[in-house]
C-alpha cells in the first residue's frame, strides 16, 4: 500500500510518500511546498492543492493521511492552517482516495512510542524506520510521521470502518 502523508501549512505544506511491504515500511518521496508569505492568500491555497494534486498524480497513493489540527494561539494562523489543510483534503478527495487524519499526539505515539516525543526524536526514529540517509526537511519529516501513522493504523481503520 502506498500511503501520502501530509503536513499542511499555509507557509509550507510538507509531503512524505510511503510504502509497505509486508511489515516494511519503504520511504518513497518526500518534500515540501513552499507557499511563501504572499499577501494573496487565495494563490497560496491553490498551489498547494495543485501541487499535491501533482504528488498524488505522479505517485498514485491508496490512501491520504493529514495531520489535524490541535491547538493554535493565534486565531488568523488557525484560520489560515485550517484553509491550508482544507486545500489539502479537496487534492485527495479530488483524487477518489479515502482520507485519514491523525493529531500529533497520535502521530508522535506511533512513530517514537510517546505523544511527548520531541521533533528531533521525531526524525531521528523516522530515519531509522525509513533507513533514510540524511534527515528529511522538517515539514516532510513530520509528514513521512504522518504515513507512518497511517500505517501502523490502517489495520485497525479497516476493522472499525468494517463494525460501522
Amino acid at each position: 500500500m502506498n500511503i501520502l502523508g501530509i503536513d499542511p501549512g499555509s507557509r509550507i505544506t510538507g509531503y512524505g510518500i510511503i510504502r509497505t511491504e509486508g511489515n516494511r515500511l519503504v520511504h518513497v518521496d518526500n518534500g515540501a511546498i513552499f507557499a511563501g508569505a504572499s499577501p494573496d492568500f487565495p494563490s497560496r491555497l491553490h498551489k498547494i492543492y495543485r501541487q499535491l494534486s501533482e504528488v498524488i498524480d505522479r505517485y498514485r497513493p491508496d490512501a491520504v493521511a493529514v495531520e489535524n489540527i490541535f491547538f493554535a494561539t493565534n486565531v488568523q494562523s488557525a484560520l489560515k492552517l485550517g484553509q491550508a489543510r482544507g486545500a489539502a483534503l479537496v487534492a485527495g478527495v479530488n483524487a477518489g482516495l479515502p482520507l485519514y487524519e491523525y493529531t500529533a499526539l497520535q502521530v508522535k505515539q506511533a512513530v517514537v512510542g510517546h505523544g511527548r516525543a520531541s521533533k528531533e526524536q521525531v526524525q531521528k526514529m523516522l530515519k531509522a524506520l525509513l533507513n533514510l540517509p540524511e534527515t528529511a526537511q522538517e515539514d516532510a519529516s513530520d509528514a513521512l510521521a504522518v504515513a507512518v501513522c497511517h500505517a501502523h493504523s490502517a489495520h485497525l481503520n479497516s476493522l472499525r470502518k468494517k463494525l460501522t
